[in-house]
């Protein structure tokens, strides 16, 4: 079913333009390939690091230098209203929906216009480099892969030229089985044959993590002449993949499956202990969908940070954490090595917890946040990721989640917490995507790529009645804080704690009346 194309020679990376951010899952590919294929002449060309007007000028002139026997793009992000660092589309729909003033809510249309626009020739753009690529190397293969491919495969897959593969989740394997020929295809991906025929392979088998030795950064630096200019940023640096919760917004157990794989803690630390003292790196981020969650996985912690500690590594480090197993030894080697946030999906009711199928105990969270605080984490931020007015959302959950973040204040203070205002986004094949087009609230055959822009709003999830109380209260932070001394998260907490004895018995007295 698939031709073969054996005898690679070179591959030419390119990662499509997205904000600065450091591209680590191209690295680790790039890295791996050449520690199995050394013989395999390698180039990455990043074009978030290229000017957008010559953006396609240095791909026609790397395509011309280098004619590479594979072109591989990575795509990082591709959803439309997927809020982001250079994205103000949670401020634009907002301020459509909510906003009392027209004049405000008719410039915001035009805002969602404009994002939408900016959205539409991104993709249109991406698209066109793969096709200037068919177009002077007909005989190259291309590859796609990346978080965003990762969850619009088929949908890419269907734009993408001929004799594209386009890879869903982790790559390594996956390359490493194109670029000996394609005959025995590994990991799950899209296949557009020449005849531009569409197969899918899921995935059978799982890589090897322990084969993930340090990354070679010398050899990197030698491919990727533009490495140091993330110096200065957070390094990504993957301990693990995979992982067996079923939160039903999060498509992580289906991305990297759901048995979690740890790559070796004396190779972990060893690529952070180079990223460390050869590089000056000061901040790394830890890559995996929780660094720590797991009993099995906080044993995997413990000797990652026991190789950092033995290291002697000056960073310092933060990434997504559960709590649910923390212990008191491990609070205090993670203070130890550098960590500098508490990063952590947070709810101040247990019935959210459950309808999210998130897979902890409310209580047993505060209990690892008072166990932090005992271990002397005093200067650190605590980073709440609220995912507000989520299915099952009330107004007496969203009561108990204010008091519960105001236990978290006279814990560790008021200044060092900071709760995220964050909405579901609605991602295809969750089992919120599921429940809500059950509910009538998406129709069952709505696109997610769409450009509709009622439906791409409504992808960003916070419906009545609570919408406005919580769209009303971030509008009026924004308009009345000073971010110099204050921040949004904290002072729209403190506007829905305001509003909410004003809210509730209206809202009572709706449900009443309906009933």
């Amino acid at each position: 079913m698939l031709s073969a194309h054996s005898g690679t020679k070179s591959i030419l990376y390119v990662r499509l333009p997205c904000w600065k951010i450091y591209p680590g899952g191209v690295i680790y590919v790039a890295d791996y390939i050449h520690k199995q294929r050394p013989g395999i002449a390698q180039h990455l060309l990043d074009l978030a690091l290229v000017p957008s007007a010559q953006r396609k000028r240095a791909l026609r002139e790397k395509l011309d230098e280098l004619r590479p026997d594979i072109v591989a793009f990575s795509w990082r992000n591709m959803q439309s209203f997927g809020p982001h660092p250079e994205d103000d589309a949670l401020d634009v729909v907002m301020k459509f929906e909510y906003s009392p003033n027209l004049w405000e809510r008719l410039t915001s249309a035009f805002g969602a216009l404009r994002i939408i626009g900016d959205y539409v020739l991104t993709r249109l753009r991406n698209f066109g480099y793969m096709k200037l690529v068919r177009r002077l190397l007909p005989e190259t293969r291309i590859v796609v892969g990346g978080t965003a491919v990762s969850i619009f495969g088929k949908y890419v897959t269907a734009k993408c030229p001929t004799n594209t593969v386009v890879v869903v989740g982790e790559g390594e394997d996956a390359m490493l089985s194109i670029v000996d020929g394609f005959d025995q295809p590994k990991g799950e991906h899209y296949y557009k044959d020449q005849a531009g025929r569409v197969t899918h392979r899921p995935r059978n088998e799982n890589f090897d993590l322990r084969t993930l030795t340090a990354v070679d950064f010398a050899y990197i630096e030698s491919i990727f002449p533009d490495f140091k200019e993330y110096i200065d940023t957070d390094i990504g640096v993957h301990t693990k993949r995979g992982c067996p919760f079923q939160c039903h917004f999060c498509l992580y157990n289906k991305i990297e499956g759901a048995n979690q794989r740890y790559r070796e803690p004396a190779e972990i630390a060893k690529e952070i202990e180079v990223l460390n003292k050869r590089y000056g790196v000061k901040r790394i981020w830890f890559t995996d969908a929780q660094f720590c969650s797991t009993r099995r996985s906080m044993d995997h912690v413990d000797q990652v940070l026991d190789e950092m500690l033995a290291r002697q590594t000056q960073l310092s480090w933060s990434g997504y954490l559960r709590l649910n197993y923390l212990t008191p030894e491990i609070a205090r080697k993670m203070l130890a090595t550098g960590m500098c946030s508490v990063d952590v999906s947070f709810t101040g009711s247990q019935e959210v917890i459950d309808q999210l199928t998130l897979g902890y105990s409310l209580e047993q969270q505060m209990e690892a946040f008072r166990m932090l605080k005992a271990q002397g984490h005093d200067k650190q931020k605590v980073k709440l990721y609220i995912p507000f007015n989520a299915p099952g959302e009330t107004l007496e959950t969203l009561r108990h989640t204010v008091d519960k973040v105001k236990e978290i204040y006279a814990l560790f203070g008021r200044d060092q917490v900071l709760p995220f205002i964050f909405f579901i986004g609605i991602q295809p094949g969750t089992p919120v995507e599921k429940l809500l087009i059950e509910r009538g609230y998406l129709p069952a055959n709505y696109n997610p790529l769409t450009l509709n822009p009622f439906t791409i709003k409504k992808l960003l999830y916070n419906p009545e009645p609570l919408g406005k109380l919580i769209g009303r209260a971030y509008l009026e932070a924004i308009e009345s804080l000073d971010p110099d001394s204050e921040y949004i998260g904290r002072a729209t907490l403190d506007l829905i704690e305001r509003d909410l004895p004003r809210v509730m018995p209206n809202l009572a007295n709706g449900a009443a009346s309906a009933a």
